[in-house]
């Protein structure tokens, strides 16, 4: 297999379709030629741990709805031979996802999948600081995620 999808399940995810998650992350690697083989890892957590890792990771003492954290940057990881090179790892609120939704007017899975992408994006080197960069990777998430139509 081209790509391992590692995803983990710590908060309440009744209303989240995981399968459709692991499949939008393999389709995501592969449209942006993500090197292979490589394992990604997904946590999907509660308001709770989100706000602890941003506190530690970021010095930000609050939950946020997505956090992503990239095996590229910092010292070198070593791992053993037969271990897939790891991208790194996407965690999202699956709490601020739904009251995100909300405030969209969207689905739970619709919200939940916009920020799996935007996470994986990050991982991949994109960002959003400057109006350039955010335009571009605003670009690369609606075609990810299958938002533009070409008529």
């Amino acid at each position: 297999m081209k790509y391992e999808i590692a995803l983990t399940v710590e908060a309440s995810a009744e209303d989240v379709d995981t399968r459709a998650l692991e499949r939008l992350a393999l389709r995501a690697l592969e449209a942006e030629d993500v090197a292979a083989p490589s394992e990604l890892s997904i946590v999907l957590a509660d308001d709770a741990t989100v706000q602890a890792l941003n506190r530690t990771y970021r010095a930000t003492d609050a939950p946020t709805d997505v956090l992503s954290f990239s095996q590229s940057e910092g010292a070198a990881f070593v791992r053993p031979d037969e271990a897939l090179p790891h991208l790194g790892d996407v965690v999202i609120s699956l709490e601020t996802a739904r009251r995100q939704a909300g405030e969209h007017g969207q689905t739970m899975q619709a919200e939940t999948q916009h920020l799996l992408v935007h996470g994986i994006l990050h991982l991949l080197g994109y960002d959003h600081e400057q109006p350039d960069d955010a335009q571009v990777m605003h670009g690369r998430e609606e075609r990810l995620l299958g938002a533009t139509r070409h008529h």
